[in-house]
């Protein structure tokens, strides 16, 4: 019987363009990442690299890989930005949409812009356990995880809000930015900042659970402290 391993599926997620390639790897086994890429673990175990000492890529986190082979992994995202001369440019792609276009009521005056979403398959977890509610999992739950792209000019204050029916974490591909945390829905309430350099996944989701299933978010936003690229990386329940 052959004990071949089965090689790795790639699949090109739909906001791909010229400047920037983000690829689903699933069932990575000594998958090896060519070149330089920023590869995301979207998913709750640690995912290793075949280096010695071997160290994981934690879950929910990321890291910039440069001909590196993945000893295993259910799933993973590979992005590849090459050189950019604007991160506009990325944006410019018929994938992308401003976000007062598709968002009624979302200020004209915010330059904000989202690329098409794509499907990247399904994980299961607790997310009591996940979010660090609980040190012992309970049955895990499946999420259904998603993702897309944003960009935001310089100096860009993305809009602070408190409300997603979704668990969710950023990773910063192009320029630097930060994730905000505030007391209120006003601006001069921040009380948290999260520095992002591209690679750079923030950890730790921001919300926490709710009794009836939901997700309780402080208000947050993302700011663009260069011309930025970030991707969002949500967990939808899935429901029968």
């Amino acid at each position: 019987m052959s004990t071949a391993t089965a090689p790795a599926t790639v699949t090109r997620l739909n906001f791909s363009g010229p400047h920037l390639r983000a690829d689903l790897v699933r069932h990575a086994r000594g998958h090896l990442v060519e070149g330089q890429a920023i590869v995301v673990n979207p998913t709750p175990h640690p995912v290793t690299v075949d280096h010695h000492p071997r160290k994981p890529i934690p879950a929910l986190s990321s890291a910039i890989l440069t001909d590196a082979r993945i000893t295993a992994a259910d799933t993973l995202l590979v992005i590849r930005t090459g050189p950019v001369p604007r991160p506009a440019d990325v944006a410019a792609a018929p994938a992308w949409t401003r976000l007062s276009d598709l968002l009624p009521g979302f200020p004209a005056t915010t330059a904000l812009w989202r690329s098409r979403q794509d499907d990247a398959g399904t994980v299961h977890f607790d997310p009591a356990h996940l979010l660090g509610e609980t040190t012992v999992p309970a049955a895990p739950q499946p999420f259904a995880v998603k993702v897309n792209a944003w960009y935001a000019p310089a100096g860009t204050d993305c809009g602070i809000h408190n409300e997603h029916p979704f668990i969710e974490v950023h990773t910063q591909t192009h320029g630097t930015g930060r994730m905000q945390k505030f007391a209120t829905a006003d601006p001069a309430t921040r009380y948290l900042d999260l520095p992002m350099a591209p690679g750079y996944t923030t950890p730790d989701p921001f919300c926490s659970t709710t009794p009836d299933g939901t997700f309780r978010y402080p208000w947050h936003q993302y700011r663009a402290d260069t011309d930025s690229i970030w991707l969002a990386v949500e967990y939808h329940r899935v429901t029968a």
